[in-house]
């Protein structure tokens, strides 16, 4: 009866070996893309909030790119999250302003992929020259609601008043 009850024991050691490494690579495959997410849906958030308020500034004011720099804080500076080696890889690029039909904000951003998914995704073609994972996301909004962009008058809220004032 006892070598039965050794043997057992053995047994499930044996298979606890095989099984965690296998439950640890799992994780890191559902981990990597949850770190993604979370950077992309921030930042479709800041590029959305950045291209409302570009659509009451002039083209070219540097506030929106401050702001959206404020909004993206919530990524935390790690490499797994957000690239800092040789300085920020934020890349924010706001066009537009409220004397134009749209605007829009445009931000990329480079994340190091985790241990183990850094091989296979260079093999597979997924990361740049520098080894990281490339996160993009641009958001355009119009600066004036439909019914203003299409009145004669144009977007010149002056021309506005003064036809009003007639």
């Amino acid at each position: 009866g006892q070598r039965r009850g050794w043997g057992q024991r053995g047994q499930a050691t044996v298979e606890a070996a095989l099984a965690l490494p296998l439950l640890l690579v799992l994780a890191l495959l559902l981990l990597q893309p949850g770190i993604l997410l979370y950077d992309r849906m921030v930042m479709a958030d800041a590029a959305a909030q950045g291209a409302r308020f570009q659509s009451t500034l002039p083209a070219g004011d540097p506030a929106v790119e401050d702001f959206v720099r404020r909004r993206l804080g919530a990524v935390p500076p790690q490499d797994l999250f957000h690239c800092h080696e040789g300085g920020c890889t934020w890349d924010i690029e706001a066009t537009g302003g409220e004397s134009s039909p749209e605007a829009s904000v445009r931000i990329a951003n480079q994340v190091r992929p985790l241990p183990l998914i850094d091989y296979g995704a260079g093999l597979l073609g997924l990361t740049n020259g520098a080894g990281n994972f490339e996160v993009e996301v641009s958001v355009t909004v119009p600066t004036q609601p439909a019914w203003v962009q299409g009145s004669s008058l144009g977007l010149d809220p002056a021309a506005w008043v003064a036809a009003r004032d007639q």
